[in-house]
Parts: structure tokens; C-alpha cells; sequence
């Protein structure tokens, strides 16, 4: 039977390329005789990079960029083909970045991604994508854009300062000092969320809270980013509010559509194409897929759903392996998904089990390789 493990990372417990070798090797432990592929996977969030970087052959760049609270960070991005660089926000600009009890999406900034971007354009790289999943930020792409020489300004000239909590000050853009590369340059945006910029299902109120937004601040930047879209709107002239996907990253979305000119595109089948995943799925039995977490989210832009609705279009089963199972989860099994195995094999803790994860995963490839042998006894 030949088998390919395209599976997202378990955030906080194990990458992709281990999710897949701790899958394989319980696997083969009961079917010797499988012969298992293995593709890295993501969905525009992290480990988008290194995704990429290692499913296509490219290398890594590293720069010390701006932090999501000034701090001075090191982060790297992917090259490929010679032409084609690949930012994942979260190096700069991610929650990970940030400690708990310092998170306040009013200060933190998307600067040091703007960096990322500039410094792919000044190494004469013009198609660039960038991977938006995992903020700690929720300024609409202020700090972005201000790395590329945007200027922020209130109603006496002066600049801004960073965070989503100035937005509202905000009285013009000024473009004058604009770096003239992008230009030329075609930035796409892997999404993974479809979240509009505003109201209840927008940047602030779904994604606040995780920041460390508390109601209030939720009110102040939601009200921040809708006054940020009308000065976009008659200053740019573009309309961002309603843009599906133009809320992910506390609107870095509908910011790299205003000042970048961007595609906002599923951040998954942005992958799968890249990767050549429907070339690869052409002499596969069965595909292995999973996540941290599958529930009902899962269902827009998730690794697992992107995995399943290729296979089913060329009717290859689809099992998907989780860390853990919540509401919703039965809306996959119509996308593609023929069975759900959470990795969890008795009474635990969530820490617990993100530490145990390894053995966890292996112990699930056991189980598999074991349905698996009885589907053919039935057969």
C-alpha cells in the first residue's frame, strides 16, 4: 500500500516532518511492508517557511528585524526558483513572540514584517508570498507599511505611534517616500481565515481576546481599524472592509491588499499548488493528514480540509489525525475526511498531552496501520 503523510504541524509539540516520522514509524511497526511519502504541510501560518523551503529545495535567509513590541528579533524567510520569496509573518510579528502577561495588541506592531518585505525586495526578489497566521498584532498593516516608507500622520503632522491603539488619531497617508521596488513586485497573501476586517466575525472581536485584548480594547480597535478602512478608502482609494480574509493578522490582510497591492489568496491551496500535491496523489492508496486541533474551524482553509478536497476530486480515502477533537468536526467527513483519530488514548491534561505528542502520534500509526489490516480482512 503506498501511503503520503501530508499532515500540518502540531503547534507547541512537533512539526510537520515529525508529526509525519512519529505517524510512519508506528505504522511500519505493524505494516513493514507499507511504502510511505511524506509532504510537508501547512496553511500560510507558522512553519509556512520551512514548509516550503524544504518541499522545493530553497534556503533560508535571516535578519534582525523589529519585534512585535520594538524588541530587536532575528527572523528568517524562504527563497525558491531564484525569484520567489516566502514571508511568514509570525517570525516578526507573532504571538510567540511576545510573553503573555506583555501582550496588548493597542502596541504591538507589524513592523519587522515590512522589514522581511523590504529586504526581499532590495535582493531583487518580485514575487513574494506572505504567510499571515499566528499574530500578536492589530494594526490593520500600519507597521508593515511604514518599513516600506508609508508615513502615518494626525491632524498636526505627526507620525503615529505604533500599535492598533493610534488608529484613530490617524488623519492621512502619505506616500511621498514609498520605497519605488514595490513597484514591480507581485505579493500574494496566504490566508488561513476568511475573517472580514470589522464587526463581530472581524480582526478585533475574534482575534482581540488571544492578544490580550479585554472588551474594552476590543471596542477601541475595532472602531480603530474601521476609521483606518475610511482613510484608506479616500486617501488610496481602496475599499478593504469587506475583503474576505482582509481581518487575518488584525487586519495585516487588508493592509497588504491597500499599501502592497496583494492577492489574498487560501493560504492552503496556495500550497498544495506549490507542492505539486494533486501530481503527487496520482499513485496513492490512502492520505494521512491532521492538525493540532480539528473542530468546525477546520473547515475554512485548514490543512486537513485543503488535503481531503484534493483527494476526494481523484477518490483517494483521507484519515486525518488530531491532537484533539472539538464541535464541528463532522462537517470535514462531507469535504473528503473518511476518518478522525485523535491521538489522545485516555484521561490527560492538555499539557500532558502536548509533551507526550510523539509517542501519542506513534502509538495512532499503530491504530491505523491495524484498521488498515482489518479493512482488508473484510474486503
Amino acid at each position: 500500500m503506498k501511503i503520503l503523510i501530508a499532515a500540518d504541524s502540531f503547534k507547541g509539540s512537533a512539526t510537520t516532518m515529525e508529526v509525519a516520522d512519529r505517524i510512519e514509524k508506528g505504522y511500519l511497526r505493524i505494516c513493514p511492508e507499507g511504502e510511505i511519502a511524506k509532504l510537508p504541510m501547512a496553511d500560510g501560518g507558522e512553519g509556512t517557511v520551512e514548509t516550503l523551503v524544504s518541499g522545493m529545495d530553497g534556503e533560508l535567509i535571516y535578519e534582525e528585524v523589529t519585534g512585535p513590541l520594538g524588541e530587536r528579533v532575528k527572523a528568517k524567510y524562504g527563497v525558491v526558483q531564484d525569484e520567489i520569496a516566502i514571508i511568514e509573518m509570525a517570525e516578526a510579528s507573532g504571538l510567540v513572540l511576545v510573553e503573555e502577561e506583555k501582550r496588548n495588541p493597542t502596541l504591538t506592531t507589524t513592523y519587522g514584517t515590512g522589514e522581511l518585505i523590504l529586504s526581499a525586495l532590495e535582493r531583487g526578489f518580485r514575487r513574494i508570498y506572505v504567510g499571515i497566521g499566528g499574530s500578536a498584532t492589530n494594526d490593520g498593516g500600519m507597521g508593515m507599511a511604514k518599513a516600506l516608507g508609508y508615513r502615518f500622520l494626525d491632524r498636526d503632522g505627526n507620525d503615529l505611534a505604533e500599535g492598533g491603539g493610534s488608529l484613530g488619531q490617524l488623519d492621512r497617508v502619505d506616500r511621498s517616500k514609498v520605497t519605488p521596488l514595490l513597484k514591480d513586485a507581485r505579493i500574494t497573501v496566504m490566508c488561513d481565515v476568511e475573517n472580514p476586517l470589522l464587526g463581530p466575525d472581524g480582526a478585533a472581536f475574534v482575534y482581540g481576546p488571544q492578544k490580550g485584548a479585554d472588551p474594552e480594547m476590543v471596542k477601541l480597535l475595532d472602531n480603530n481599524l474601521s476609521h483606518l478602512a475610511e482613510i484608506l478608502k479616500s486617501d488610496l482609494n481602496v475599499a478593504i472592509a469587506d475583503i474576505l480574509g482582509s481581518g487575518a493578522a488584525g487586519g495585516l490582510g487588508g493592509g497588504l491588499v491597500a499599501f502592497c497591492g496583494a492577492d489574498l489568496k487560501p493560504g492552503i491551496e496556495m500550497v498544495l499548488d506549490i507542492l505539486r500535491f494533486d501530481d503527487r496523489l496520482k499513485d496513492v492508496d490512502l492520505v494521512i493528514t491532521g492538525e493540532g486541533r480539528i473542530d468546525g474551524q477546520s473547515v475554512k482553509g485548514k490543512v486537513p480540509a485543503g488535503v481531503a478536497k484534493r483527494a476526494k476530486k481523484l477518490n483517494k480515502p483521507v484519515v486525518a489525525i488530531a491532537g484533539g477533537i472539538g464541535d464541528g468536526t463532522e462537517r470535514l467527513y462531507s469535504m473528503g475526511i473518511d476518518l478522525i483519530l485523535p491521538i489522545v488514548d485516555g484521561p490527560m491534561g492538555l499539557g500532558e498531552a502536548m509533551t507526550e505528542a510523539g509517542g501519542l502520534l506513534e502509538k495512532t500509526g499503530e491504530r491505523l496501520a491495524r484498521i488498515v489490516l482489518l479493512s482488508q480482512k473484510l474486503k
